[in-house]
């Protein structure tokens, strides 16, 4: 039954998610005015503005302009209702459900919004880092100290990145949201979580971008959003970074 309730409210913070997602790009308010038709303007009614079902009964379309419903909505709410699960899976009900499943939320959002508009809003990565060092204090195997050092391994290592990439290259290859972004996610996952998802991100990003230059015929100077990478990266160091240290230790014998 918990199970059940994690996956609908998985699915309506995923509807907040999107909110978020269209919003603070724009620099408007999450909070008002209430959801509205970003096409028509007209406002949603409650039964229109139910996760996932109210997409299928209006076939994707405003009920009003009939207006097509990006399938950003439904996937946003999906993965999140996913992860909702998968983490009270994890977790059960406890601190560590709640502070990480707020983690995956805000990189949810940070992922989708890189995607579009290649930032990472500091109104999520900043107040992350401070988030994430609180739940040190009360997550059972997280250290105030374990979180603090993540923090600044994350942020400093890719500052130190970015400064050299610029001196050697005289533009910006590293924003300074990602700096920033892997800052937040080793305040919550701690300092080897950072090393593990730098490889991991390092790799799934190079991957991805080798065939998108060669599918799109670019450069290796084709800028790609690196914030999706480092939020994939953390999540696997989530799930299954003990697992994959454990795994790496015993090949190294």
């Amino acid at each position: 039954m918990w199970h059940i309730v994690s996956i609908i409210f998985g699915a309506i913070v995923g509807s907040f998610l999107n909110v978020c997602i269209y919003r603070l790009p724009r620099g408007e308010s999450i909070i008002t005015p209430g959801s509205h038709c970003p096409h028509c303007q007209t406002p949603i009614r409650f039964y229109d503005n139910i996760p996932l079902v109210s997409y299928l009964l209006l076939n994707g379309k405003c009920r009003h302009c009939k207006a097509i419903i990006s399938l950003q909505y439904p996937l946003v709410e999906g993965v999140t209702a996913l992860s909702s699960f998968l983490l009270f899976t994890k977790f059960g009900p406890s601190w560590g459900y709640l502070f990480y499943f707020s983690f995956v939320a805000s990189l949810i959002v940070i992922t989708v919004i890189d995607l579009y508009h290649q930032i990472i809003p500091d109104v999520i990565s900043l107040p992350g880092i401070g988030i994430g060092l609180l739940a040190s204090l009360v997550l059972p195997k997280m250290t105030f100290l374990n979180s603090l050092l993540g923090a600044l391994l994350g942020g400093g290592s890719l500052f130190l990145v970015a400064t050299l990439y610029h001196w050697l290259f005289k533009r910006e290859g590293m924003g300074g949201g990602d700096v920033k972004l892997l800052a937040m996610i080793g305040a919550f996952l701690g300092w080897r979580a950072v090393i593990l998802t730098i490889l991991l991100s390092s790799l799934i990003g190079s991957i991805t971008g080798v065939i998108m230059m060669v599918a799109k015929g670019k450069d290796f100077k084709y800028a790609i959003p690196f914030g999706p990478f480092l939020s994939l990266g953390a999540v696997i160091s989530l799930f299954y970074g003990e697992k994959i240290i454990v795994w790496y230790l015993y090949l190294s014998r």
